[in-house]
């Protein structure tokens, strides 16, 4: 998960935009909900960064 969803997001807005060119609300709608997954992964990513983070300083504080 190295990129963090960015991918996701690229992805979800590209078939979002097809989606719109083309009336194909499903499409649109898939992007769209691609890019919502892209956020999460990205907010998990920062989520599990701070965890690590604040283990390894409480396991210094310890130490």
């Amino acid at each position: 998960m190295a990129d963090k969803g960015r991918t996701d997001k690229i992805k979800g807005k590209a078939k979002e935009i097809v989606g719109k060119a083309t009336s194909d609300r499903e499409q649109e709608l898939e992007g769209k909900l691609e890019q919502a997954r892209g956020e999460a992964k990205k907010i998990r990513g920062e989520a599990q960064e701070r965890a690590s983070k604040a283990a390894r300083s409480d396991k210094r504080d310890r130490g």
